[in-house]
Order: structure tokens, then sequence, then C-alpha cells
């Protein structure tokens, strides 16, 4: 009986143990895993962080830090949309230092043009009968209908027609500018074998001072047009003949092509 029974012990010593294989393996990769969470962490704290945060979420199930770094643009991404901002600031900004330069040439052709205007008004003792003014929209000579027409006509006086022509003369020098003759009337109806109404007689009166203008060929017809407004826009009360000799006129607009304001359509009258 002994016998048997130290078989059976030394039977028992040698039981299998095969399972302390991938133990072995499972507690290998546990130190690796700890060695390399503690070099991030001794090397880069932030780094760490940032690892810790991806193991939590991908444990918990939820969106890692990895994936919202992903999502949000990179430095460089950053970097270029800063540039477009700058180069969009700077484009900005010299479009309006060079539309400043384009104003400011303007004023000065403007002005220039106006001073020769004054200057030829003195010189003729015309100045109860022309006059000029510049604003924000226009350069704008204002003659009176006694200085061109006779009562109820529109066809320019022999001796007004030099002055049409030395107006077209001053305009040759500013080719590039849009120009607008405009015609208007009293509020005194009229009723003759050539007009019906205000509205044809100071278009009428418009349309042939212009073409007297347009008899200098160095004009350019496309920057030119007739408009009449009949007694619809006066600059003085009807109520007097002072009044309505005022309002018979025709006014000569040069219009300003870099407005700061859009006060002037191109067809508006002087009183708007």
């Amino acid at each position: 009986m002994s016998k048997k029974t130290r078989r059976h012990e030394e039977h028992e010593e040698h039981a299998d143990e095969s399972w302390l294989l991938p133990y072995s393996d499972l507690m290998t990769l546990l130190v690796a895993l700890f060695i390399v969470m503690y070099s991030m962490s001794a090397t880069d704290a932030k780094k760490f962080e940032e690892m810790s945060q991806a193991f939590s979420s991908a444990l918990n199930g939820g969106t890692g830090i990895l994936e919202e770094r992903a999502a949000m643009p990179t430095k460089s991404q950053q970097d270029l949309g800063k540039n477009d901002q700058v180069d969009q600031s700077v484009t900005k900004k010299n479009e309006q230092t060079e539309m400043a330069k384009l104003r400011q040439k303007e004023q000065e052709d403007l002005e220039k043009l106006k001073k020769q205007f004054d200057q030829y008004i003195n010189k003729n003792g015309l100045t109860d009968l022309l006059s000029t003014k510049l604003n924000q929209s226009q350069l704008m000579i204002t003659i009176s209908d006694n200085a061109l027409f006779a009562s109820g006509q529109a066809v320019v006086k022999d001796d007004s027609r030099q002055l049409a022509k030395s107006i077209s003369a001053m305009l040759q020098q500013f080719p590039d500018y849009d120009v607008v003759v405009q015609g208007h009337t009293d509020n005194i109806p009229i009723s003759n074998s050539n007009y019906s109404s205000n509205w044809d007689l100071s278009a009428d009166r418009a349309l042939q001072f212009m073409k007297i203008l347009l008899t200098n060929t160095n004009l350019n017809p496309r920057k030119f047009s007739a408009i009449g407004y009949g007694e619809y826009h006066p600059i003085a009360e009807n109520t007097t003949a002072v009044g309505r000799s005022k309002n018979r006129r025709v006014e000569v607009s040069i219009i300003r092509k870099y407005q700061e304001t859009k006060e002037f359509s191109g067809i508006a009258p002087s009183d708007e």
C-alpha cells in the first residue's frame, strides 16, 4: 500500500502547467503597456493626458480627443485662413487708396473746368445769364433761357450759338465724363403750332442745345443725353415774374464718375 501511495503522489507533482504560457504573455504585455505609459508621462505630460483620454473614451464608447483633434483645423489650415484674411484686407485697403486717388484727380479736373467756365462768364459779362455750381455729384452750368431762345421757341439764337461752341470746347478737355443737358420751363401753359405742352418745349430746347455742343467732333455723342422736365422741377416760385424767369433755363451737367454718395443717377434735375 505504501508503494502505491508514493506513485500516486509523484503523478500529482507532474500536473498540466500549460496555462502558465498565456498568463505570462498577458503579464508581459501589461508590463510593456505600463512602461510605454510611464515613458510618455515622463517625457510629455500633455501627450500622456491625450492618450489617457483616448483610452478612456474608447473604453467608455464616447468620442475621444483624437477624433476631436481630427475634426479641428490644423495649424497650417488656421495660418492659411489668417493669410487669406490678411490678403483680403490688403486688397481692400489698396482699392480704397486707389479710389481716393481717382476721386482726388476728378475733383481737381472739375475744379479746373469750373474755373474756366467762371472766367469765360466774367470775361463776357454773362454773370446775369450763366452760373456754375460744383457739388458731390456734378458740375452744373445753368443758362437762362433769355440767353438762348426767343419766347416759346426752341431754336438757339444766332448770337448764342457761340456760347454753346465755347462750352463744347472746354468740355473736350475732359472727354470721359457723361454730360446731361436738361430743359426747364415755368408753369405757364403753352399751346401753339409747334408745342402742345411745356414738356415738349423743354425737351426740344435741351435737344437743340445739345446738337450744337456736338458739332464739336472731338466730343463723343455716346456721353451725351438730353432731357426735358417741363415746369416740374422749379428752382424758384412761379408766383412772380422773377421766379418764373429763373425757372426757364437749360442746365448742362458734367457727372462725376467716382461719387462717395449716390446723389445723382445721371438724369436727376438740379433741385434734387
